[in-house]
Parts: structure tokens; sequence; C-alpha cells
């Protein structure tokens, strides 16, 4: 079979990327031929013969370029055009979509369209529904719907993009387009890595009867002894407002006598190198092996999203490196956090209340050494090989519908 991916970004970046990037390995070692379709990057890691791309658009970029971002990331003629012309020399049997939105834009799915090629897409954030992705009100840090109830504008009104007026007038824009254009009606298939994803896209009837149920892989290494936990808990990922990382901060202010460990990099980075509480200790961005121990060690990790996160890896590769997960009911979460037996979920998003629950988990030997083997023993996870053997079931369906 012959697969196009596509994704706006071509390099490790985010979960979209590692999933991206797996499963693409994984079929070629099936013996499949796929290729790529993205920006142009330097960091790029992959490809497709042709060398096709679109025109790199570095949002934060002072240079002239930037002046035509505002018409180029609501339709895209140059990601049209070119995927047309990578398509007619490749002769995909079926192209997979990723994360398209601003810098691709579904001006992709019109181009593979206008050639008779049959898509699948991953819903990997809320971008079809929400235009800031995330379904979240920046200002009151709490989860929002109103753009998927109401009128779009609300993103206007609550500067919902960055806290920018221009930018969420021009997300405003977008979600408007293309609610109202039938771009998405041509995409077969939407795989939904969490039912709370599938139930939030139901609510618009466009997507009804499109959407498949398909939680995230994870790669789990067999150990034959089991690592002594160290004396800290541990929080891992990306350092940016929606994870609720202020609110955290100031729960472990509250536990002065409780050591914690954060991993990560992003937007909210300098603030864990110079205003870190005396008890947290701020490590830097990890990967590999090293991430893994520090997983494995700690007592338990910890995960307070103010958002809608839809299937977060950080929890399933918590559980799978045989760690319980304390975390808030929102969203997917529930969806893999079995409570009380591989994790504890928290119902009051506060930092009063996740101190009084961090406080009585760390003291709960008894239970945490009971969840720690429950997530060593756990075998409802999807691997790799599995998500991709109903991948392929999924193009193939695809396929024969034409």
């Amino acid at each position: 079979m012959k697969i196009l991916i596509v994704n706006k970004f071509l390099y490790p970046r985010g979960g979209a990327e590692t999933y991206v990037f797996k499963i693409g390995q994984y079929l070629e070692k099936q013996g499949h031929k796929v290729q790529y379709f993205g920006m142009y990057d330097e960091k790029n890691i992959a490809g497709n013969e042709l060398g096709l791309g679109t025109a790199s658009m570095d949002f934060r970029s002072r240079k002239p370029a930037r002046l035509l971002y505002p018409f180029r990331i609501l339709y895209s003629i140059e990601a049209k055009e070119k995927i047309k012309h990578l398509v007619k020399h490749f002769r995909p049997d079926v192209i997979h979509l990723n994360n398209i939105n601003f810098h691709l834009t579904p001006s992709v799915i019109d181009g593979a369209f206008d050639l008779e090629i049959p898509m699948v897409q991953t819903v990997h954030d809320f971008q079809m529904i929400c235009p800031n992705h995330m379904m979240l009100d920046m200002r009151k840090k709490m989860p929002c719907d109103k753009c998927i109830a109401g009128s779009r504008w609300n993103c206007v009104i609550n500067k919902c993009i960055h806290n920018s007026y221009i930018k969420s007038i021009l997300g405003c824009l977008e979600g408007t387009l293309y609610r109202y254009s039938c771009s998405y009606d041509k995409v077969s298939q939407y795989i939904c890595p969490s039912r709370f994803m599938e139930q939030m896209l139901l609510r618009d009837k466009r997507y009804r009867g499109k959407t498949i149920v398909l939680q995230n892989f994870i790669q789990r290494r067999e150990e034959n002894i089991t690592p002594e936990k160290q004396d800290y808990v541990l929080y891992f990922g990306r350092l940016s407002e929606e994870k609720g990382l202020g609110l955290f901060l100031d729960a472990c202010k509250l536990l002065p006598g409780i050591s914690f460990v954060v991993a990560g990099s992003g937007p909210m980075e300098s603030l864990f190198r110079g205003q870190c509480p005396a008890n947290v200790r701020f490590v830097g961005f990890k990967s590999g092996q090293e991430l893994e121990n520090l997983i494995r060690q700690a007592r338990f990790t910890v995960y307070f999203p103010v958002w809608y996160e839809n299937c977060p890896l950080s929890i399933l590769e918590s559980q799978a490196l045989g760690t319980p997960v304390l975390a808030n009911r929102i969203g997917g979460i529930p969806e893999l956090v079995q409570d009380g037996k591989t994790g504890v979920l928290v119902n009051k998003f506060t930092p009063e209340n996740y101190a009084v629950q961090i406080k009585a988990l760390y003291e709960d030997n008894e239970k945490l050494e009971r969840m720690a083997a429950n997530c060593r023993q756990k075998e409802d996870f999807i691997t790799l090989d599995s998500y991709c053997q109903q991948l392929l079931q999924i193009y193939k369906s695809v396929i024969k519908k034409g």
C-alpha cells in the first residue's frame, strides 16, 4: 500500500509528531511505501521524493514575509497545488492527515479530493471545532465550549489565541470559514484517540457517521526487576499554561516537606528556571532512558491540565513504566486511569485540593505499592503493532468505499 502522511511539522516537536513518525516507520517496515508532506524546515527528518513542502511559517519572526501569514493561514493555495503535484507523482492509495490547520490549512483536503484520493484524519486536538484548538478560556483558565454551541466570535471576545485580538480575529475567521465550507466533509474517516474527543466532534452533525475511537499506542518494555522507588513526585511534559502548572506550583508551596521533580520544556520554562519553590527541582527536557528512569523511580506522577486533554501520552507512559498517576478528572483522562487502581482522579482543581490529594497519596505507601503493581500488570495498553493493524483496516475500508 502507498500512504501519504500529512502533518505541518516534520521534525520531533510534540505528541502528534511522535505519532506520525512511529506509525510511518512501522508501516515502512511492514513493506508499505510511506511519504510525508508538510512545511520546509532544516530540522525535518522526513519528507517525500520530490522534496516538496510549503514555505515555513514562524509566527514569532519579524521578517517581511510574516505580513502574508494572515492570508496563508486561512487558505494556502501553495499547499493545495504542491500536494496535488506530489499526489500525481506518488499516486498514494490513501492520505493520512494529522495536524494541518494554520500552517498547511484544509486546502490540502481540497487538493487531495480533486484527485479522488481517500483520506483519513487523526484528531489530535479540537482544531475543527474550536479556534484556539483547546476548548479553553485562556483568561479564566477554564474549559470552554462557547464556539461549539454558538458563534466563533467568542474567540475574539475572550482573546483566546495568545491573548491577542488580531490573532483571535484570524482564528475566528479560519474557524468560521471551515465551519461553513465543505472541506472537512471530504474526509472519509476521523480517528479519535478518546471517546471524549468523539463526543465533542459529534456535537457538529457533519462528523456523524464518520468517527472511530482508537486510543493512542504505547510501547512497553519488559522489566526483569522492579526498580526501587525514590522519594519524589514527578511532573514531566510540556511546560505551558493549559497544563495547570501555575496551580501545581502553588500546591508545591503548600507542601514544603515533599520533594518534586519537573522535567520538560515549553513557554513556562523560565518560571521553573528562576522562581521554583525550594522543594521543586527542575531538570529540563529529558528523553529516552534518562526520562524512563525518572518516571520509573518516582513515587507517582502528577497531571493537572485545565483544558480537555484528549489522550495524553504522559499518562500512558507513566503507567506503562509502573508508576501511578494523580490526575484531573477531565477530558479523555478518565478513560486512561482506573481510579484507585492505576492512579487517582481529582475532582476539584485548586492548589489547596491538589496539596491535600498529593499529601494523602504520598503518605499511603501501601496504596502506592498496590497501584504500582497494578500498572505493571496492566494489559490493556494498545501496542504499536496492534494500533497499526487496526489503522491498516481503516485504510482498506476507506479505499474500498472509494
